[in-house]
């Protein structure tokens, strides 16, 4: 069993100096771009659901301070309610900040929607392979047996190609943050409203990201997952 452990621990590493070393290589001179204000989005103004108002310079935070004075909040980024108390997107390019967001709000979507399936379905050869770990714990049995690794190998590979269209964005590239040209659907040949698509999928992240923080901590604090408390 320790030389196991052993091993695992060396693939771990040698996965992971792997990954790191092929990003890398593709890595520019300088990432983000400190002190630089990105160019101007190209995407579609936004439309308020019912509230008939241009969301951007006409909008305001609940703060109500004065909107910052960044090109970043000049309207046309989706989302834009002039929230920036700390000047961020005047000392980082606000093209690197918003795909930031979008992968980890997108990431924390199918996070929040996995925990929830936890608590009210099993997908065969769950039980006997995991028992009935959830949340952590069952990301700790997961690791314990070997399985993570194949997600740091896969997820790792797909990283790569993400981070060379992250890298020509940033060079000047026509690339919008988030866009990786994944459309099945064909939802954005309809302009107007792919943009409400565009801020819907945004305040959808933001929550996601928040509720999924709320049900790790419930986790930690009570042991259960987080539809226990509509449970019998």
């Amino acid at each position: 069993p320790q030389r196991r452990k052993t091993s695992r621990r060396m693939l771990s590493k040698v996965v992971l100096a792997s990954v790191v070393a092929g990003a890398a290589a593709f890595a520019p001179a300088s990432l983000p771009s400190f002190g630089r204000v990105a160019n101007k989005a190209t995407s579609p103004s936004m439309q308020l659901y019912g509230e008939g108002k241009l969301q951007g310079v006409s909008s305001k935070s609940l703060y109500q301070a004065e909107r910052p004075a960044s090109e970043a909040f000049d309207g046309t980024w989706a989302g834009d309610q002039g929230w920036d108390p700390l000047g961020i997107s005047t000392l980082i390019d606000v093209r690197w900040l918003r795909e930031a967001e979008l992968k980890h709000g997108r990431v924390c979507m199918l996070a929040a929607t996995g925990l929830l399936v936890q608590d009210v379905y099993q997908f065969p050869g769950t039980v006997a392979t995991f028992g009935d770990a959830k949340v952590t714990a069952l990301h700790n049995a997961a690791v314990s047996q070997g399985a993570m690794q194949q997600l740091l190998v896969w997820l790792g590979f797909l990283e790569l190609f993400g981070f060379v269209a992250i890298v020509q964005m940033l060079q000047g590239s026509d690339r919008q943050p988030g866009d990786f040209g994944f459309d099945p659907l064909d939802l954005a040949k309809d302009q107007s409203k792919f943009a409400r698509r565009q801020l819907v999928e945004l305040k959808n992240g933001r929550l996601a990201m928040l509720g999924f923080s709320g049900m790790l901590v419930g986790y930690q604090v009570t042991g259960n997952g987080p539809t226990h408390p509509f449970g019998p």
